[in-house]
């Protein structure tokens, strides 16, 4: 039996598929360079103890609210905790790079030019409700979140070609376009898979508190909408044997409790109401953990050193509003942010200013760009900034005294040279407009850092304020770009690829609801971001991350702020976790109750 999304001849492609199985081997995984760490007879992940011992309950808390079960569309709020849901054809190894193992897939298919990929679906593997899954649910799975969810997955899976059920069902097939892109067939490998009969029956783009069903280690034991939502360890989860498995998803509940601000969330957590709590505030972390709980040990704190690239944390400026369209006056309000002066004085010293969009990794470009590397940069001269070949940016820096007068005189110059001139103290353009503008927040937390930012731009003449919302208000906000500056972030991961299509890709910025925040259309950078994903090795991706590092730098499409390269975390003193840690995330799913 054959099912195509995009039909065609269906015999024809079923010979060549019988064809190439002969010539292409199986596997147990895809890694995205290199070599496989675990081999076909692994019995379970180094960072896991196949012994743990199962029961008891993991609570955290989230912030805000929740509306919906639904995660893939730009509608509603989804709950916290979604993915426990879920399997997907693979899953991802917490200490490789970049490399997966099959999870709904038994063995993978894959030729050396990554043109197409097959996954073998496990004949065991079932969704909660005891139906079988099958290709048809994969294909499904895609067909909606492409035709149907938040424009991240068209632009994110846009070069898959076709997707065809083989073998009775119980094999798919991914072909992709011409344009290599290596990354492919791990990122189709790690999208959770949905049932097509259960969703044909429902409207998908329809925010629900009705759990979607999927085929992963919980299931939702109890909802109380907006305020707490318990998940329950399946008992007659599929997977809990394999080797992918072992050692995981060891709590009998997970529980999620919301609390209207981390200011709240924080003084729950010292009274016992929740167990674990990663600290993103570094005056909290300083001195917010004290108390008879944290001298006598009832409540561990701990800094766990984190592989992953930091990314970029910044103020983030909307170029589709035409104040913000010239990089000068971008360049002149990024002189306003005395970073020193923040970190001395609000931070306890507790952060590294962020230079690049790929801080913490060999893909952040802190040295003028090598021979290598300007055969990359070469073709995009009078495109890109001149800087990119003869400048290495650095964020703007300052003495921390909180005197930065050089810097502002330098950001007076900038916006004189861009048409801004004082006016009786006032910034204006030659229409006589004052430059006004909001900075949109949802953590009040964040007002103490941004008040300082204004003070330095007031001196420039702005007129700048502060509105702080809700977490519902800020996110449709975001999705319909409703915004002058916020505080955003761009995550990036140690093999970057399809996403930044998303963050920088001319097609994203006017989809609502996708990730290009700052609005770019930039063809050279569309170049760059294709020139990434189609690296074919991971040399060639480093360097090419490197470039387009340079060209985001020197556009000042952001204010650079800080990053740390470690988990701050604390939890109550009932758990065990295995020795080993994974490098590149801290594992909760590998704990267990004392």
């Amino acid at each position: 039996m054959m099912v195509r999304w995009r039909y065609g001849l269906a015999s024809l492609l079923l010979v060549s598929s019988t064809l190439l199985h002969a010539e292409v081997p199986e596997s147990h995984g895809i890694a995205m360079h290199g070599d496989l760490k675990y081999p076909a007879d692994f019995e379970h992940f180094e960072y896991a103890n196949p012994d743990a011992p199962k029961g008891g309950s993991f609570r955290q808390a989230a912030i805000g609210t929740f509306d919906s079960f639904n995660p893939f569309i730009v509608k509603g709020t989804s709950a916290d905790g979604i993915g426990l849901l879920f399997d997907s054809l693979m899953t991802r190894s917490l200490d490789e790079p970049f490399t997966q193992y099959g999870l709904l897939a038994e063995t993978i298919r894959m030729p050396e030019d990554r043109t197409w990929v097959e996954f073998d679906l496990r004949r065991e593997a079932k969704f909660s409700d005891g139906t079988a899954v099958e290709a048809k649910d994969v294909i499904e799975t895609f067909r909606l979140l492409r035709e149907e969810g938040s424009p991240f997955y068209k632009a994110y899976y846009r070069d898959i070609s076709s997707i065809t059920a083989l073998n009775d069902g119980m094999t798919v097939r991914f072909e992709f376009g011409d344009d290599e892109n290596r990354e492919l067939p791990l990122i189709v490998g790690e999208i959770p898979i949905m049932s097509a009969d259960w969703w044909s029956e429902r409207d998908f783009q329809a925010p629900s508190l009705d759990p979607i069903l999927g085929s992963g280690p919980y299931l939702v034991e109890n909802i109380d909408a907006g305020r707490s939502i318990t998940y329950k360890r399946n008992p007659d989860y599929w997977a809990a044997d394999l080797p992918v498995n072992r050692g995981r998803h060891n709590f009998d509940q997970m529980i999620y409790d919301y609390y209207r601000d981390s200011t709240v969330a924080l003084e729950a957590f010292k009274a016992g109401q929740y167990d674990f709590r990663e600290e993103n505030s570094s005056k909290n972390w300083a001195t917010g953990y004290t108390g008879p709980a944290f001298d006598d040990g009832r409540v561990v704190r701990e800094l766990v050193d984190d592989a992953n690239p930091a990314g970029m944390q910044a103020f983030v400026m909307n170029t589709r509003r035409a104040k913000f369209a010239d990089a000068r006056v971008r360049q002149a309000i990024s002189l306003g942010f005395d970073f020193e002066w923040t970190n001395a004085n609000l931070f306890y010293d507790a952060y590294t200013r962020s230079h690049s969009f790929f801080s913490n990794s060999e893909m952040a470009a802190t040295e003028l760009p090598s021979a290598k590397e300007l055969e990359i940069l070469e073709p995009l001269r009078g495109q890109i900034p001149d800087e990119v070949f003869t400048q290495v940016y650095r964020a703007p820096t300052t003495k921390g005294d909180g005197r930065n007068r050089t810097e502002l005189r330098e950001a007076l110059k900038l916006l004189r040279d861009a048409g801004w001139n004082l006016d009786a103290g006032t910034l204006k353009n030659a229409d006589g407009e004052a430059f006004k503008f909001e900075i949109l927040l949802v953590q009040k937390d964040f007002e103490r850092v941004v008040a300082p930012f204004i003070q330095n731009l007031e001196k420039l003449g702005m007129e700048v304020s502060i509105r702080i919302v809700d977490v519902s208000q800020y996110i449709n906000r975001l999705r319909e770009t409703d915004f002058d500056m916020i505080v955003g972030s761009f995550g990036q991961s140690s093999s970057p690829g399809n996403e930044q299509r998303e963050f920088w890709g001319s097609e994203a910025a006017d989809q609502p609801g996708s990730r290009n925040l700052i609005g770019i259309k930039d063809p050279a950078i569309d170049q760059l971001v294709e020139l990434l994903i189609q690296a074919p090795d991971r040399e060639q991706l480093v360097l090419r991350a490197r470039a387009l590092d340079r060209v985001l730098q020197w556009n000042h499409f952001v204010v650079p702020q800080f990053h740390i390269a470690s988990h701050r975390i604390a939890y109550w003193n009932k758990f065990g976790f295995p020795e080993e840690r994974p490098t590149y995330a801290l594992g909760l799913d590998t704990w267990w109750a004392k």
